[in-house]
């Protein structure tokens, strides 16, 4: 079941994909956009979570805020992006819980690198929702910090994004039991930047 709806996500991204329309991808630019169709999956790294699995579907927008600034090895645009996360599923041992995500607060860092393959780094927050607790016997509102490394592939048409990303989940004292559910994940996304007029 749980492949079945992973395969069914990543159909999904390439039915977005071929439908969107045709633009020169450029990569970021001051004062464009990013808008992006995601999917992550991964597994929970620590004590009593170690067997849980997360799948998680959404949808990012992003403004590119600056050029390029910064000496050349860290070179880069600085982008400040939200996204919506309306698919978030928690397949922990004693049963599967589902929720919702908004993470308004996602700090993007694009290195200014020629050519297709432009690296970044990411620092988000935010705010998970379920409908049973997360982990058992805790809370079913969780907060969601997380970062990751990852890069854009400028492709004709659209913009596929890969990261690695490392997600900690946890009430933050909301419940006097806060075990925290900390998780790695791989996530994979395809999208375009749009730019400013000329």
């Amino acid at each position: 079941m749980k492949v079945s709806r992973i395969l069914l996500a990543i159909c999904g991204l390439f039915f977005v994909a071929n439908a969107l329309r045709a633009v020169a991808q450029e990569g970021p630019q001051a004062d464009g956009n990013e808008i992006q169709f995601w999917t992550s999956g991964g597994h929970g790294t620590n004590g009593i979570t170690q067997h849980t699995g997360i799948w998680t579907g959404g949808f990012r927008y992003g403004w590119v805020i600056t050029d390029p600034v910064g000496p050349k090895f860290v070179r880069g645009r600085f982008e400040y992006a939200v996204d919506a996360v309306p698919v978030f599923a928690i397949f922990q041992p004693q049963h599967t819980a589902y929720g919702v995500a908004i993470d308004p607060f996602a700090l993007i860092w694009n290195f200014d690198k020629p050519g297709k393959f432009v690296p970044y780094i990411d620092l988000d927050a935010g705010a998970l929702f379920t409908n049973t607790q997360v982990p058992v016997g805790t809370s079913r509102i969780n907060f969601t910090p997380s970062a990751a490394l990852g890069v854009h592939y400028l492709a004709k048409k659209v913009t596929w994004t890969a990261d690695l990303r490392f997600v900690h989940i946890s009430n933050a004292g909301l419940n006097s039991v806060n075990p925290g559910l900390n998780t790695v994940q791989l996530r994979l996304g395809v999208g375009w930047f749009t730019h400013p007029p000329r």
